[in-house]
C-alpha cells in the first residue's frame, strides 16, 4: 500500500479560509486526494516520476480529469494514466458508492415532485448542481447492478450462527406515506467474522414474508446453521421452524428483558432489569434456572404479568446456554444486527421519505455493502478455538431443542 505524508502550510490554509470559506474544504480535499492518486500511481509503477529502476512496472501517460461529487461540493481530480496497465484507485470504488446512492435517491425525489425545501437544500449541498431524470436513470443502473449482485450472491461459506431482524423505513406509494420493513440477516462464521447475508424490503412483517425471506437465503446456499437469533416476532419464529426445522431459535436476551420489564410497575423496573441481567449471565443452565425461580418468588405478587412473560419465554432464551461462553456471549442477543439497523436509520434520516421501494434497496443496500466491507477489517467476535470447543453432544442437544420448539409451535 502506498505511504503518503500530507503537508499543510498554515499561511496557505489561512489565506484560503479568509478568501473562500465555502470552497476551502473542497479545495483541501481535492489537493489531498490528488496527492493520494499520485502516491497510488507511484506504488503501482514501483518508480517515482523520471526514476530509472529495475523494479519499474510501467510508464506514465499523462493525466485525465474526473469530477467527484462529495458532501462539501464537486471537486476535480487529476487521475494518472499508465501506458500499458490501467491505473487503479480505491478512492472511486470506496468513496463514491454511498455518495452516489444518496445523490440519485435525492434526485429521484426532486424529479418525482415529492421533494421539500429541505430536500432541495440538501441536494444542492451534496451535488452543487441539478440532475435530469435521464441522468438519474443512467447513474441508478450501475448502482442497482452492484447492489443486486451483492444482495443475491451465492452464499458459499458456512455460517453456523445467523441473526435476523427488520427495521422500518418510510416510503411513498400510491400517494400515501407508509412504513415497511427492511429485513436483514447477518451471519457469523466459525472463526467469528460477521457478514451481511441478505436483505429485502417487504410490505409487512408476517409469517409469509419472513418465510419468503428465510427461504431466499436457503435458496442461495445458506444451510448447516446451528442457531438463529432474533426477537420474538411470531413471523420470524414461524419462518425459522418452517424453512430450517432442525435449527433451534434463540430468543434475544435484550428484547426479552425489555418485554418483561415493560410489564412490571415502574418502581420495580430497575431492580427487575438488574436481576434479569444477572440471570442471563450465569455460567450454567441450572444456575440460571435457580435464579429465575428466585425472581419469580420475589416478583410474582407485585408484577404478575412480567413474571408470566418470564416463565413463558425462559426456555427459548436459554437455547445457547450449553455452548462455550465465548460463543454464547456473541449469539445470545441480536445486538450486532441492532447496531447495523442503527446505522441504516441514521443514514435514512437524510432522505426521510423514500420515493419508492427501489430507492430503499438502492441506498440501504449501498449502506449495508459499505458496513460489510468495514467488518472485514474489524476484530473477530470470537476465534476458531472457541467454536471448535463445541462438542458433538452440544450439537445433538441443539437439534433436540429445535424438535421441542417445533412441537410447542404446533401445539400453540
Amino acid at each position: 500500500m502506498a505511504q503518503l505524508n500530507v503537508t499543510l502550510n498554515q499561511e496557505e490554509m489561512l489565506q484560503l479560509l479568509s478568501e473562500n470559506r465555502e470552497g476551502a474544504f473542497a479545495e483541501l480535499l481535492q489537493n489531498n486526494l490528488n496527492s493520494i492518486l499520485l502516491a497510488e500511481s507511484e506504488a503501482q509503477l514501483h518508480a517515482k516520476p523520471y526514476e530509472r529502476t529495475e523494479e519499474r512496472q510501467d510508464s506514465r501517460n499523462g493525466m485525465r480529469e474526473k469530477d467527484l461529487v462529495t458532501r462539501i461540493g464537486k471537486i476535480t481530480l487529476n487521475v494518472p494514466r499508465h501506458r500499458n496497465v490501467p491505473f487503479k484507485s480505491m478512492i472511486f470504488d470506496n468513496y463514491t458508492r454511498s455518495e452516489a446512492s444518496l445523490i440519485t435517491t435525492m434526485a429521484e425525489m426532486v424529479v418525482a415532485g415529492v421533494s421539500t425545501r429541505k430536500v432541495s437544500r440538501v441536494m444542492e449541498t451534496l451535488c452543487g448542481q441539478s440532475y435530469s431524470k435521464s441522468t438519474v436513470s443512467e447513474v441508478c443502473k450501475d448502482l442497482d447492478k452492484n447492489v443486486e449482485e451483492f444482495r443475491t450472491r451465492q452464499i458459499a461459506e458456512p455460517y453456523p450462527f445467523v441473526i435476523v431482524d427488520g427495521t422500518y423505513l418510510k416510503v411513498r406509494e400510491n400517494h400515501h406515506v407508509i412504513s415497511k420493513p427492511l429485513m436483514i440477516a447477518i451471519g457469523i462464521s466459525a472463526d467469528g467474522r460477521k457478514t451481511v447475508l441478505g436483505f429485502d424490503y417487504y410490505e409487512n412483517e408476517s409469517k409469509e414474508t419472513w418465510t419468503d425471506f428465510l427461504q431466499s437465503l436457503k435458496n442461495r446456499g445458506l444451510d448447516n446453521i446451528k442457531v438463529i437469533t432474533s426477537d420474538a416476532h411470531e413471523g420470524i419464529i414461524f419462518g425459522v421452524h418452517k424453512v430450517y426445522p432442525n435449527v433451534p431459535w434463540q430468543r434475544c436476551h435484550y428484547h426479552f428483558t425489555k418485554n418483561i420489564v415493560e410489564k412490571a410497575p415502574k418502581k420495580y423496573q430497575i431492580g427487575l432489569r438488574s436481576e434479569l441481567r444477572e440471570m442471563f449471565t450465569k455460567d450454567t443452565l441450572d444456575e440460571a434456572t435457580q435464579r429465575r425461580d428466585e425472581i419469580i418468588k420475589d416478583y410474582s405478587d407485585v408484577a404478575p404479568d412480567a413474571i408470566k412473560c418470564l416463565d413463558e419465554g425462559f426456555e427459548d432464551s436459554m437455547t445457547v446456554m450449553g455452548l462455550p461462553e465465548g460463543v454464547r456471549k456473541v449469539i445470545r442477543t441480536s445486538n450486532h444486527i441492532e447496531r447495523l439497523n442503527g446505522e441504516v436509520k441514521r443514514r435514512s434520516k437524510v432522505i426521510g421519505i423514500f420515493p419508492n421501494s427501489a430507492s430503499v434497496i438502492r441506498l440501504m443496500g449501498s449502506v449495508l455493502m459499505e458496513e460489510n466491507e468495514k467488518w472485514g477489517y474489524t476484530r473477530r467476535l470470537f476465534y476458531s478455538k472457541a467454536y471448535n470447543a463445541i462438542k458433538e453432544t452440544d450439537y445433538q442437544e441443539l437439534i433436540k431443542i429445535a424438535e421441542k420448539q417445533q412441537k410447542m409451535l404446533k401445539a400453540a
